[in-house]
């Protein structure tokens, strides 16, 4: 078992690099200072090639190892801030007015520089680890981890296999979770233009009314999950939009209606775009309107490759120990855009405790620099595990 002890001294290195962070939160793809922070780091501990300016402000890092020619795995952290104003009340609070690390996102970041620096020192490894710092992954279409992709890093760099982390409030610290096959669910939003006929509030038998309908749409939307899913299955419809008249005394001849929808498969994907146009379709037709219908694929669910996991547990237990690793862990229906990274090559993604903190994307959340030296010590047993270094120790 590696003790992550030995992790310590990189954990205070990353606990100022991690505060620095989070005291200067960017958005998006808009991460000037922190991809040069990134980069000035990397450069600093000797890795052996960076690639900046990848989807704008994303980075990759090569670290090749002292065992000879092997395989290159990826190692992924996600970079961005959310536009939020931070009420957690810490002495490294954001600067930035009207943004924070909610996610912890600078934790992601801090720990992956932590694994460079240690690999870079000691090479203890066959073939080769690709570090990917990713942009703008709170955002959708295109989101930082499809643009990445799409710009080829996987072959660019030969990467035969990846791997994320991401922390959760309300795990211990020094904990891990993580499942086989998808651990977090697809987003889709979709919108619908009820069209109606408006006119007098006072008078709402000369119209069709568009608010009545579109009530009745909202109410059907979430028969489709309890009537026409196994329960069994996984699949979410949230209504989360609804714009109609501006006036107390209008009927108007459109109303609005938008959504998300989150599942674990492709089949629950097509059946929830299929489902929803045909059920708000039918019931305004059934009064005498009629929809316009929007559906915009987003981020697939995030699927871990059966091998892939098991390295994953096998490098979480070398850390912690087998009580401290749940490899069972029920899925999440948010959703993660390191999904994109799953489709192009096979991986996994693993989560760590972050402590009874406030929720992800809450103000007052905060990332547990205690988590560090286990998200630290994490990849450098992986890259252990899965590139073979007890091979070349001797």
């Amino acid at each position: 078992m590696i003790g992550f002890e030995i992790f310590r001294d990189l954990q205070r290195e990353a606990t100022e690099w991690r505060r620095h962070l989070h005291q200067n939160p960017e958005l998006d793809y808009r991460l000037p200072d922190t991809a040069q922070f990134v980069a000035e780091k990397l450069a600093s501990f000797g890795v052996d090639h960076i690639e900046t300016g990848i989807a704008e402000t994303g980075i990759v890092a090569i670290v090749q190892g002292k065992g000879g020619d092997g395989p290159t795995v990826a190692l992924r952290a996600d970079m961005d801030a959310l536009p939020i104003v931070e009420a957690s009340g810490k002495p490294w609070a954001s600067k930035k007015p009207g943004r924070m690390h909610a996610c912890g996102h600078d934790g992601h970041t801090a720990m992956l520089l932590g694994a460079a620096k240690h690999l870079a020192r000691t090479r203890n490894f066959k073939g080769s680890v690709a570090l990917i710092f990713q942009p703008a992954e709170e955002i959708e279409l295109p989101s930082g981890g499809l643009k990445m992709v799409q710009g080829g890093i996987m072959d660019r760099f030969c990467i035969s296999q990846v791997f994320g982390m991401h922390n959760r409030p309300g795990m211990e610290i020094g904990t891990f979770a993580i499942c086989h096959g998808s651990i977090m669910a697809s987003q889709d939003d979709f919108d619908i233009i009820v069209k109606g006929k408006g006119g007098h509030a006072a008078s709402p038998s000369g119209t069709i009314d568009p608010v009545v309908i579109a009530a009745q749409i909202i109410l059907g939307l979430q028969t489709l999950i309890s009537r026409k899913t196994d329960p069994r299955d996984s699949l979410v419809i949230s209504v989360t939009k609804l714009k109609a008249a501006d006036a107390y005394n209008v009927i108007p001849d459109n109303v609005e209606i938008a959504g998300t929808v989150r599942a674990l498969s492709s089949e629950l994907r097509d059946f929830a775009e299929r489902e929803v146009f045909a059920s708000a379709q039918g019931i305004a037709r059934g009064f005498g309107a009629d929809i316009e219908f929007i559906y915009r694929r987003s981020v697939p669910a995030t699927f871990n490759h059966a091998k892939e996991t098991n390295f994953a547990i096998t490098a979480a237990r070398n850390l912690v120990g087998a009580a401290s690793v749940d490899d069972k862990v029920r899925m999440s229906m948010g959703a993660e855009d390191f999904a994109y990274m799953l489709e192009a090559r096979p991986g996994a993604m693993i989560l760590l405790g972050n402590g009874p903190s406030p929720s992800l994307h809450n103000p007052a959340y905060d990332f547990d620099d205690e988590a560090l030296a286990y998200g630290i010590g994490f990849w450098i047993s992986l890259v252990e595990t899965v590139l073979g270094s007890e091979r070349i120790r001797t």
